[in-house]
């Protein structure tokens, strides 16, 4: 008797399909949309009572698709499937990191390599940036896959922290593949592929770039390191940028029991400005 969409009505619906799915030892998926903010639409009775809760996301015009785990009542959350869509429906990507950079431009300005962590799955992404003079007085800044807020600080750190004059110059910043990346461990990144940019200077293609900035300039220390630098060294990168943050001793502890190769070099710092220093001497 209650009306179409209430939360009653959907708690009701939900429980008679949760007791049909254990009582019967059937898997039911509910299909609904999200909003714009990016959560699942109606009431939130719907996600507490479900055992688990999967977003399928992906950019309209790429053929890529992220499933992703932010409820799961038995096992590990936020662990990330890629697929691929195909005439015959959407197929598991195996390699993604490969697939992501088999495209990239050797010696372009503007282009970093990046090692983010999706669920318990290390992917390499190319970041791209572009750093032009602004002709319309105010200076823009345009981001793609890259939190807005997030950027505006990194350009702020570049400014006071680094000698970076791009107060007056437009900042481009994109996600190469159409995803979108959120932890802080590919600050580091960023910042490079922006000062590439404007200095017009490539990064080294067997570079990767992993950690967080600071607002006072220094390199800070990301979770999964070993597991980050194992992943750049198994698919071809020769040296890897990582925080040392005081903690040198520790990251080397860390990657001892990695299996890297003899010829792979794991480079640490404390600082931005270090860091870029290296990256694009």
């Amino acid at each position: 008797t209650a009306a179409p969409g209430s939360i009653s009505q959907v708690r009701e619906c939900t429980l008679q399909l949760m007791h049909l799915a254990k009582s019967t030892h059937t898997p039911i998926f509910i299909i609904g949309h999200v909003t714009k903010e990016g959560t699942v639409a109606g009431p939130k009775a719907l996600e507490h009572i479900a055992d688990a809760v999967l977003y399928l996301e992906g950019e309209r015009y790429h053929t890529y698709r992220l499933l992703r785990g932010v409820k799961n009542r038995f096992g590990a959350t936020h662990e990330v499937g890629v697929f691929e869509m195909h005439g015959e429906g959407l197929v598991e990507v195996a390699n993604p990191s490969a697939v992501f950079l088999a495209d990239r431009a050797i010696g372009a300005t503007g282009s970093a390599v990046v090692v983010s962590m999706e669920g318990t799955r290390p992917l390499l992404v190319e970041v791209q940036a572009l750093v032009t003079p602004s002709n319309f007085g105010n200076a823009r800044c345009t981001t793609n896959g890259i939190e807005h807020n997030r950027l505006l600080m990194l350009l702020a750190v570049l400014t006071k922290r680094v000698g970076l004059a791009v107060g007056n110059h437009d900042v481009y910043a994109n996600v190469v593949g159409g995803f979108t990346l959120e932890e802080p461990a590919v600050d580091l990144g960023v910042a490079a592929a922006i000062a590439s940019s404007y200095r017009e200077k490539h990064i080294p293609p067997d570079i990767a770039l992993i950690g967080e900035i600071g607002l006072s300039g220094e390199l800070r220390p990301v979770s999964r390191l070993a597991l980050r630098v194992r992943e750049a060294a198994k698919l071809g990168f020769k040296r890897c940028i990582v925080p040392s943050a005081g903690k040198g001793a520790q990251v080397t502890r860390e990657l001892e029991h990695s299996a890297l190769p003899g010829d792979f070099r794991v480079i640490t710092s404390s600082t931005l400005a270090v860091a870029l220093e290296i990256a694009l001497h």
